[in-house]
């Protein structure tokens, strides 16, 4: 995923605010040993001048004095380790502060981005994607097939809770690993409290560790802030945020349904699933609805985008959450 310009200058920026600040911390440290060891200071300024002559008499050609400079040198910088370090200061206490001494705080090792930049950029995806409130509990490492019963049975496929579940998290995970390879669209639906939130966010979690950028809504969040983009032109941050709902590589509409449905409503949710189709933008979508109460509410061609170009997955159970409870009361 290529950064949008104010999203790698934010990154740069911090970069140099972190360069600022650690220069700041290595001059107090020198003013703090400057104070308490003037003598420090004169051994500085005599490095100082002889570096100078160095300089200039390797510029003329001079080589027959490099060798005594070169060593006068050596023995005061060897001087002023023992002097810092007989006053109680680490050896390397006036050397360059970094943050990430990989990359020296410039977010590159030669030309290739460093680790600590692709961390940055995952936390500003984090931030961005309007996700960042959800407890750190939701990954696929605590994501547990026990709270799917294997004697609760779909009533159209005849399958159980446990083997839909299973071959959910197959196909979550092929989405995934093939993510911005190819162009796949999923869509949760089924009772209250099966998972697919926590699920929807394990699945953000991980295509963001891969630096794709991904903006989560509630249902009632999404279309509030289009309405908003909509009528109010001068909210920027409606406009902003309206454009990121349309161009993150993946937008995951959460609990669709539970906002109040009108005309509008349903246009513009046909707008948004419409246009991310066109350009080829990855969109997860979870609901308690039925998939014929979907075709009721959201018109027509919007069940007709969703059947045709969405994996559809249905997740039978019993409430977690509930489950959860019982299990912690039972551990007390």
């Amino acid at each position: 995923m290529a950064l949008k310009n104010s999203q790698y200058y934010a990154i740069m920026r911090e970069y140099e605010q972190k360069r600022l600040k650690n220069h700041d911390i290595q001059a107090a440290r020198y003013e703090e040993v400057y104070r308490k060891l003037p003598e420090f200071k004169t051994l500085d300024e005599s490095i100082s001048i002889l570096s100078v002559q160095y300089g200039k008499r390797l510029l003329n050609g001079d080589d027959s004095a490099l060798g005594s400079l070169k060593e006068e040198l050596e023995i005061l910088r060897s001087s002023k380790k023992e002097l810092l370090t007989s006053a109680g200061f680490p050896e390397d206490y006036l050397e360059p502060v970094y943050d990430c001494p990989d990359c020296k705080d410039t977010g590159y090792i030669g030309n290739q981005k460093c680790h600590c930049f692709k961390q940055a950029v995952i936390q500003l995806l984090y931030e961005q994607s309007n996700i960042k409130e959800f407890p750190s509990e939701a990954s696929f490492d605590n994501f547990s097939l026990d709270f799917y019963s294997a004697s609760h049975y779909d009533k159209t496929t005849g399958r159980s809770a446990r083997a839909m579940m299973a071959d959910t998290l197959q196909i979550c995970r092929r989405y995934i690993d093939t993510f911005g390879k190819e162009f796949h669209n999923l869509f949760f639906y089924g009772s209250v409290g099966v998972g697919k939130t926590f699920l929807s966010t394990c699945i953000a979690r991980e295509i963001m560790e891969r630096e794709f950028s991904v903006v989560y809504f509630s249902a009632p969040q999404l279309f509030s802030t289009l309405a908003q983009n909509k009528f109010d032109k001068n909210d920027t941050d409606a406009k902003n945020m309206s454009e990121y709902i349309f161009s993150s590589d993946l937008l995951i509409i959460d609990d669709l349904g539970s906002e109040y449905t009108n005309a509008f409503i349903a246009a513009q949710f046909f707008t948004c699933i419409n246009e991310r189709l066109i350009h080829r933008k990855s969109t997860i979508i979870s609901t308690n609805l039925s998939l014929e109460s979907l075709a009721d509410l959201y018109t027509e061609r919007s069940f007709s985008r969703i059947t045709s170009s969405y994996t559809l997955l249905k997740m039978i159970g019993d409430d977690i959450r509930i489950k959860k409870k019982l299990k912690r009361r039972e551990d007390h």
